[in-house]
């Protein structure tokens, strides 16, 4: 019987995940998430996320592990999560009015078989407020998120607009995950 693992604890990408209707584990990674400054946005995510991967499915060989990382770009900088109040009001100031880029990677392991990708979704902003940042901050949600914002949440009042894929936003790329755990082998249950 296939046995799917997901290697996150990332509430945002469990939720994403059982929409498709899949059975699945969850066993979070111990990977070292550090990268090389000037690594490319999508090196960055495919690796992390095949780092994670591969961490989980040495403890579990049999079973088809999915591993995602997803970052925020804007003008070439990475944000990741902040990492207090402060770093979050100068994310969300620097976001303010601008569009940048969402990278999301995902690696699927089964065995002897990787499969990765990325998807990229460019998000603009509107111009916010003080005001709106610090109602935005007293909610509590920017610190756990790269950029330190949830479009799925409150956050949503933050964006503009969207190109691309809104779920790789969030944190997984449902559609194709799907279509890459049946070329990994994943056989649907549907």
């Amino acid at each position: 019987m296939q046995h799917l693992i997901l290697a996150s604890s990332s509430p945002r990408r469990k939720e994403l995940l059982e929409t498709l209707q899949l059975t699945f584990d969850i066993s979070s990674s111990e990977a070292d998430e550090s990268y090389e400054p000037g690594t490319a946005p999508a090196q960055i995510v495919m690796e992390l996320a095949v780092r994670k991967a591969s961490d989980v499915a040495q403890r579990n060989p049999e079973s088809f592990v999915i591993g995602a990382d997803t970052i925020v770009v804007l003008a070439h900088q990475v944000l990741g999560k902040p990492k207090d109040k402060d770093d979050a009001i100068d994310m969300l100031t620097k976001l303010s009015g601008k569009t940048h880029s969402v990278y999301t990677g995902v690696a699927i392991v089964h065995g002897e078989t990787w499969v990765q990708f990325y998807e990229k979704t460019d998000v603009t902003f509107w111009e916010l407020t003080e005001s709106e940042i610090n109602v935005y901050i007293k909610s509590g949600e920017p610190f756990d998120k790269a950029g330190a914002y949830g479009i799925q949440g409150f956050g949503s009042m933050l964006v503009k607009q969207i190109s691309g894929d809104y779920f790789a936003v969030v944190g997984l790329p449902v559609s194709r995950t799907v279509r890459e755990l049946q070329k990994a082998g994943y056989k649907l249950p549907y």
